[in-house]
């Protein structure tokens, strides 16, 4: 008898996205070290979770960068030709690109996210708040090569990509996906991008280890995740929240660190963890402007204008698709 068989009768019948859900999940976790992609931190539970995280009084990323596009939104606003279609690569929340919108005159809005329904509902938003723009929401997965709708294939093109979700790539891929989003953009196109500079290690440390506990939750939320899409049976409370500062790296890492010795199966897999063995679950780059303006370099664009606060915390770049 082929005890994995419900398993794997299982697994064929996900739908597309899932089956790649699956496919990461164990190519992950048969690695050593163990990891998983940050980009499964959101489903609905780790989407709220994450909401909850940029208003904690330690997160400075996301008030910061609010901060820059409130005071400086005129200066960029004035790099965007007029009409133009803006692309948000992986539009989350509105509130950063509201800011946008409101300053300039865009033709179009495409928020690309592999969540059909929260694009639907973001998009009904901005369509109730800004009658005028034509919203044309494209539901994908924005690290790969996804087309644009044919209503904006004659419209210049703004990238947008804020939040430092750069940094969640390691350099080669963050390489890989400003080359993949200037083919997608085409010549001539601009991008504004938001990046985390470095910083004293220890507002590092606390802005992803903060007091309540709910980047700890947000984290341990994606093995959560896993027992219910793909019916694995981690014990959860069996893992604990890590965050470090790897100063050689300068990076922030979160992990999940086992408690005890244990046995997890999935889709008839089976994957052992020794009592403090770890699962890679995020890397977060930290960049200081020179690093950056090295980082674009080859990819197909270069840096044209750099903004930051005054305490030089979190900076936002216009960027310019080189020939």
């Amino acid at each position: 008898m082929n005890v994995h068989a419900p398993a794997l009768a299982r697994a064929h019948e996900f739908d597309a996205q899932t089956q790649v859900f699956a496919s990461d999940v164990i190519g992950g976790l048969s690695q050593f070290p163990k990891r998983l992609s940050p980009k499964y931190f959101y489903d609905a539970a780790g989407s709220e979770l994450f909401e909850q995280i940029t208003v904690l009084p330690e997160y400075y990323p996301t008030r910061t960068e609010l901060g820059i596009l409130r005071s400086r939104g005129d200066a960029i606003a004035g790099t965007f030709p007029e009409g133009a279609a803006l692309v948000e690569f992986g539009a989350g929340a509105s509130t950063k690109v509201r800011l946008l919108l409101e300053r300039s005159g865009f033709g179009a809005y495409v928020p690309v996210d592999i969540s059909g329904d929260f694009l639907k509902a973001q998009a009904s938003g901005l369509r109730a708040d800004f009658p005028d723009l034509d919203v044309y929401p494209v539901a994908a997965d924005f690290t790969s090569s996804f087309a644009l709708p044919d209503q904006v294939a004659g419209m210049p093109k703004v990238g947008f990509f804020p939040g430092s979700t750069l940094g969640n790539f390691e350099p080669q891929e963050a390489r890989a996906f400003l080359r993949s989003a200037r083919d997608i953009l085409g010549r001539g196109a601009q991008m504004i991008v938001g990046v985390d500079l470095e910083k004293n290690e220890r507002v590092l440390y606390d802005a992803y280890n903060d007091a309540a506990g709910v980047t700890a939750r947000f984290n341990l939320n994606v093995l959560v995740r896993i027992n219910r899409e793909l019916g694995a049976n981690f014990d959860v409370s069996a893992f604990m929240h890590r965050s470090i500062y790897n100063r050689e790296q300068h990076r922030i890492e979160m992990h999940l660190i086992a408690r005890k010795a244990q046995t997890v199966r999935i889709l008839g897999r089976v994957f052992s963890f020794r009592p403090g063995e770890s699962i890679h679950t995020e890397s977060s780059y930290k960049y200081s402007l020179e690093r950056f303006t090295d980082l674009v370099r080859g990819s197909g664009w270069s840096v044209r204008y750099s903004w930051t606060d005054q305490d030089r915390m979190f900076s936002v770049h216009a960027l310019v698709a080189s020939d």
